[in-house]
């Protein structure tokens, strides 16, 4: 055998060798970092910038061996988002995830009823925002100026749902996705006979505020929609407890339960004190809420208060009926109750403490 031959030989051994060492690389699992990695890829990265962030993370031993399956399946598109990096994986087990979208997000759910400030709280306790950066960016109007001209929060408007987030998420981009689902829920709800949605005002807004804090019972809703509506057109102040509530929370005063002096308030949103709907919403309503607020039910009733069993509120259309309910609710709490919800709003109020929070 000449020594041309031998040396091609050796090469393509060689050769051989070496793919077959390459490939085996690629399907060895790796990991050279510690803890949870959370690795974000923007729009418009290509392969080898991903292989250089992958290599440099740890997540795979060489960027080339990225770029190498690149090669291998040139037709895969690759996706931006952020992914999350827990286990030894091979490169072809990496690259497969970024090839079908394998995404990191976490589920984020806003209750009905949900406040701004309820929605900071859980914010700081996922740890996937500050809550602080939300309530900065809910506070600014401007993006929900053509819903709410005066609205002076975007209050009312983050729509409760159960949203996907991941760490990149800023919060402007909360309250964008938050606001354009209510624009979305309100074209369902608002929809009239021809299919064109009611303007998003602002009162009915407000209004079906007030009925979500007020109970969690469906139908319930639109009664005590209908109460508070009934109390306007008559002039006579709502006098809704979770208004004072949310007054004390703006004033930074809140403290678990309504005192004499919250009820005393002078804050606008505190209907106690001042006529008609609060400035605006209290709270983020519900799809049911909404509604009810768009629809009242047409009652002869202006007081509610919550029904000794806890099984929801009687409704009365007199105050002299009222006070006999209040009468009754009283009677059946227990004398050593020191936090029992007092008799709910409109109606007559005692004096102390009262325990926050929606009913039903």
């Amino acid at each position: 055998m000449s020594r041309a031959r031998r040396y091609f030989l050796l090469a393509i051994a060689l050769v051989a060798s070496l793919t077959v060492g390459a490939v085996t690389l690629l399907y060895t699992p790796y990991r050279h970092f510690t803890g949870d990695l959370y690795l974000t890829f923007e729009r418009g990265s290509g392969s080898r910038a991903m292989a250089r962030d992958l290599a440099g993370a740890g997540v795979i031993r060489w960027s080339w061996q990225f770029v190498l399956m690149r090669a291998l399946y040139p037709s895969a598109t690759l996706q931006a988002g952020e992914y999350l990096f827990v286990q030894p994986a091979s490169v072809k087990e990496v690259f497969a995830r970024i090839a079908r979208g394998d995404v990191w997000f976490f589920e984020f759910t806003v209750p009905e009823g949900s406040n701004m400030f309820d929605i900071a709280a859980a914010l700081d306790a996922s740890g996937v925002l500050s809550g602080a950066e939300f309530l900065k960016a809910a506070s600014d109007p401007t993006p929900i100026r053509d819903l709410a001209p005066a609205a002076p929060t975007q209050e009312g408007y983050l729509f409760p749902a159960t949203y996907r987030l991941t760490h990149s998420i800023t919060g402007p981009a909360l309250c964008q996705m938050m606001t354009a689902q209510f624009r979305k829920e309100w074209k369902r709800i608002a929809a009239t006979e021809n299919g064109t949605p009611q303007p998003a005002q602002q009162p009915v807004v407000t209004l079906a505020s007030l009925v979500e804090k007020e109970t969690a019972l469906a139908a319930e809703r639109p009664v005590i929609a209908g109460v508070f509506t009934n109390r306007l057109r008559q002039n006579m102040r709502l006098d809704c407890d979770p208004t004072t509530i949310y007054a004390a929370l703006l004033d930074g005063r809140y403290s678990g339960v309504i005192h004499r002096s919250d009820l005393d308030s002078k804050n606008p949103y505190n209907t106690y004190q001042n006529d008609g709907l609060p400035p605006g919403p209290i709270a983020n309503p519900g799809r049911e809420a909404l509604a009810a607020a768009l629809h009242p039910a047409q009652t002869n009733f202006l007081y509610f208060v919550r029904k000794p069993d806890g099984s929801g509120h009687q409704f009365s259309a007199t105050l002299s009926a009222h006070e006999k309910a209040v009468r009754d609710y009283r009677h059946a709490i227990p004398a050593n109750a020191t936090t029992a919800p007092g008799p709910r709003t409109p109606g007559p109020k005692a004096p102390g403490p009262k325990a926050p929070g929606k009913e039903g």
